[in-house]
């Protein structure tokens, strides 16, 4: 009865060696689901808009799109989620354009029309400042508002923490994937992710204003990770609950937006 136990602990161990294997070598499957886009596919979206191409300092090319707005209050320099591409998630500019923003969305690589794949959270990181410092040339600073949402909210905190934005403006962020792991798959050890996204260390580093919306039934990013974040607040940072929202579709929530008229105005 005892060697049989003993076999049993030791295939139960080798069989959870080979998990914690594969998703240390799969992660990126499991945290990346872009949606790729022909290079030939046509935008289609009722926005002014125009297609614009970042050369990464490897030479890879990625797709972003530029919403033109009637008016001049600055830009919305937006990252989005981890599933789709710019064809759905283009969808949202019209609600930014609509309070006179422009509008800047980036696909991630492998995303959409965007080349290459991603490798590694610092690749994740420059890539984003590439984009950023491009926009740069044409916005001041000064009329920029970082905004992330999901998975774009960690690199979105970065992005805050290294320049010098109007703002920062995170929808469903995470205190940092670690803990997301934590969280969610407690029986995994977290040296395992090449992922850790630290938002609350940057949230700490950020000088501007941060403000947060998240949704109390968040199915995706448990509401908890925002709250933890409050403690990374500087005077003046806020956390907005929206009451009933899930992980999707916030942009269209009419609290958030009239939310959000308020913080950028």
């Amino acid at each position: 009865m005892g060697k049989w136990i003993l076999k049993t602990i030791g295939v139960l161990l080798l069989l959870y060696a080979a998990v914690c294997v594969l998703v240390y070598f799969i992660q990126e499957r499991l945290l990346f689901f872009p949606e790729r886009l022909p290079p030939g596919y046509v935008f289609q979206f009722p926005e002014p808009f125009e297609e614009r191409t970042i050369t990464t300092a490897d030479g890879t090319q990625l797709s972003g799109l530029l919403f033109k707005s009637r008016g001049d209050k600055g830009l919305i320099f937006y990252l989005h989620g981890n599933a789709g591409s710019l064809r759905s998630w283009g969808e949202a500019a019209g609600v930014y354009t609509h309070l006179g923003y422009d509008v800047f969305m980036l696909d991630y690589r492998g995303y959409g029309k965007s080349k290459g794949k991603i490798h590694s959270e610092r690749q994740f990181y420059a890539d984003a400042q590439t984009a950023y410092d491009s926009v740069k040339t044409v916005y001041p600073e000064s009329t920029i508002t970082i905004l992330g949402y999901s998975v774009g909210t960690g690199t979105a905190a970065r992005l805050a923490a290294d320049n010098h934005p109007r703002q920062l403006i995170l929808q469903a962020p995470y205190f940092s994937m670690k803990d997301m792991a934590r969280y969610y798959y407690p029986i995994l050890p977290s040296f395992l992710l090449k992922y850790t996204f630290p938002t609350y260390k940057n949230i700490q580093r950020t000088t501007v204003p941060v403000t947060i919306f998240h949704g109390d039934l968040d199915e995706v990013i448990y509401y908890g990770s925002s709250e933890k974040l409050k403690a990374y607040f500087k005077p003046g940072d806020t956390l907005i609950t929206l009451k009933g929202q899930g992980h999707s579709g916030m942009t269209d929530n009419p609290e958030y937006q009239e939310r959000l008229k308020e913080v950028l105005e």
